[in-house]
C-alpha cells in the first residue's frame, strides 16, 4: 500500500525521534494483462500478503533529518490445481536523509529525500528483485481551515533506480488530503490517491504466481484512513486501500495498522 499516516512533507524537529511499526493484509485473485484487460487468476489462484514495516525518523537540524525502512513479508499464492508458493523474509530496507528545503509562513513545506535501498535476501524473486537501489523524492505540504476543520495535505513523487541486470526504473506518486474531526486534534479522516509505474528493458508479463519480481507494471490506487492521537506522543491509523486500474499487475485490495510514536 502507498498511502502513510505520516507526511514526509512536515518537518521532524531536531532532537525528535518518530517510529512507526505497522501491519499490512493484502488480497488479489484477478489482474490486468499487458493490454489493461481485467480477468481472474488460472485456476481461481488467489495472492495473500501479510506485510510488517518498522519506519524511523530522527531529527539532526531544523533542515536534516535520517530516515530508515525495515519491511518483512509473508507471501502466499495457490490454487485448485494444489500449486502452494509460500514466502517470507525480509525484503528491501531503506535508509535515508530528508532534507527540508524551505517553508512559507510555516503552513506549507517542501523536502527532498534521498534514499539508498539494501536487499536483505538472495536469489528470491518471491520478495523482490535482490538489487541495489537508490531514491529520490520531493514532498510538498500544508494546513489551513476548512467549513471550521482543520485540514492538511501532501503531494509527493519518488523516482526509483534499481542497478542491476534490466533494473526497472519506477516512479511513485501520491496526493494525500486530511480533515481533523474535533477541536482537540485527536481524531482525523484522510484520502489518498496514488500510483506506481515501472519499466525495465526486461519486457515479461505479469506472473501472480512471483508477484515481487515483476518489473513492468502500473497501477494506481485510492486509500481511505482514520486516525486517533491517543497522547501527544502516540497515535493511530487504520487505513483500507484498493487498485482502481493497472497494466501487468494484480488488482487487489489491503487493509493496515499502524502506530506512530515519539517517545521524545
Amino acid at each position: 500500500m502507498l498511502s502513510k499516516s505520516y507526511g514526509g512533507a512536515f518537518p521532524v524537529r531536531p532532537g525528535s525521534w518518530l517510529l512507526s511499526p505497522s501491519i499490512n493484509y493484502f488480497f488479489a485473485n484477478k489482474g490486468w494483462d499487458s493490454l489493461r484487460r481485467l480477468s481472474s487468476f488460472a485456476n481461481r489462484g488467489e495472492f495473500r500478503s501479510i506485510s510488517y514495516s518498522l519506519y524511523t525518523e530522527y531529527g539532526l537540524s531544523r533542515r536534516f533529518t535520517v530516515i530508515g525502512q525495515l519491511p518483512f513479508v509473508n507471501n502466499n499464492y495457490h490454487d485448485t490445481t494444489g500449486y502452494n508458493s509460500q514466502n517470507n523474509g525480509f525484503t528491501d530496507m531503506e535508509v535515508g536523509v530528508r532534507y527540508y528545503a524551505f517553508n512559507i509562513n510555516y503552513i506549507y513545506y517542501f523536502s527532498v529525500q534521498g534514499t539508498f535501498i539494501q536487499p536483505l535476501y538472495t536469489n528470491n524473486v518471491n520478495l523482490g528483485y535482490g538489487e541495489q537501489g537508490a531514491e529520490i523524492k520531493a514532498s510538498f505540504g500544508g494546513s489551513g481551515h476548512l467549513f471550521s476543520k482543520n485540514y492538511y495535505f501532501t503531494l509527493e513523487n519518488g523516482v526509483r533506480q534499481y542497478f542491476g541486470s534490466a533494473g526497472p526504473l519506477q516512479d511513485r506518486y501520491t496526493g494525500t488530503f486530511g480533515l481533523t474531526l474535533d477541536k482537540r486534534f485527536k481524531q482525523q479522516i484522510s484520502a489518498t490517491i496514488g500510483g506506481f509505474y515501472s519499466t525495465s528493458s526486461l519486457s515479461a508479463g505479469y506472473d501472480p504466481t512471483h508477484i515481487a519480481g515483476n518489473k513492468n507494471f502500473v497501477f494506481n490506487q485510492a486509500s481511505l484512513s482514520y486516525g486517533y492521537s491517543i497522547s501527544q506522543k502516540i497515535s493511530v491509523f487504520v487505513s483500507a486501500s484498493t487498485f482502481i486500474s493497472g497494466r501487468n499487475t494484480g488488482d487487489g485490495s489491503s487493509v493496515s495498522a499502524s502506530l506512530i510514536l515519539r517517545p521524545f
